[in-house]
């Protein structure tokens, strides 16, 4: 980390390219705008308060429900294309989500797109999958999200690249960092996340992004309850659905910001 943050931490990141799914594009964390913010836009602003005014550009080129090959079709090249600095790269987690998918089999697809990137990028930060212990629809994933989280800290490892380690951020296990969705990060979520990525890169971040939750009121069984209810009614059935149906939720959807550009107040 030390490293890091000498290699990192004098404003030499002037471009910042995020390739990705529905995290990075920002689903859960919308804008006044309706389009989502999340944590890579935010990690953007981070890394533009490091450089002159109007010098830095930033593209996010994620779209949600994308699977790793899609991702590796659609946005590294692009991502190449562009020439940054940086780009961040956080793909495989609809693909860990299919029933039947093999870990090992995704990580060995990840590695090869993580290798064309750092032949052409100086930084490539790669993000580990989330501990999904207290997910209720993922825990019984929990498993195969660590299997493949180990492959990305291996190929970090093997090309030299920062990670992003979402596993070990204690504080996104509270119920608060995740939307009604339970699937995708909230505002606050999103912003511990685009804190730790700072970090990673060596910045002096405004906040611990593993600060305690507030105090937070004892619910009663029924109010859990009542709430699983609901939650199942509202996402887990359409989610259910669209994947019987083949269809995706990123389906006739464009990367939000496709073109490097400078940072607008």
């Amino acid at each position: 980390m030390a490293d890091d943050k000498e290699r990192f931490s004098n404003g030499s990141i002037g471009s910042y390219a995020a390739v990705g799914d529905s995290f990075t594009e920002g689903v859960g964390d919308p804008g006044p705008d309706g389009v989502f913010v999340g944590w890579a836009d935010r990690l953007a602003v981070l890394l533009s308060d490091q450089r002159p005014q109007d010098d830095f550009r930033y593209a996010n080129l994620a779209v949600r429900g994308r699977l790793l090959d899609q991702i590796v079709t659609e946005q590294v090249p692009r991502a190449i294309e562009l020439g940054p600095d940086l780009v961040t790269f956080c793909a495989g987690g609809n693909d860990i989500l299919r029933p039947g998918s093999d870990p090992d089999d995704v990580a060995e697809r990840y590695e090869a797109a993580v290798a064309d990137l750092r032949a052409q990028v100086g930084t490539v930060l790669l993000c580990t999958g989330f501990d999904t212990r207290g997910v209720p629809v993922l825990r019984h994933l929990r498993g195969k999200i660590a299997t493949y989280t180990a492959h990305v800290r291996a190929i970090a490892d093997r090309y030299d690249c920062p990670v992003l380690d979402l596993w070990s951020l204690r504080s996104v296990q509270d119920r608060r960092a995740w939307d009604a969705d339970r699937l995708h990060l909230s505002p606050d979520g999103h912003t511990r996340v685009a804190l730790r990525a700072g970090q990673v890169l060596g910045l002096d971040v405004p906040a611990d992004p593993d600060q305690p939750w507030p105090p937070e009121g004892q619910r009663t069984a029924a109010e859990v309850r009542r709430d699983n209810i609901h939650w199942a009614r509202e996402y887990l059935v359409p989610w259910i659905g669209r994947r019987l149906r083949g269809e995706s939720s990123g389906d006739h959807v464009e990367p939000k910001r496709p073109d490097l550009l400078p940072l607008r107040p």
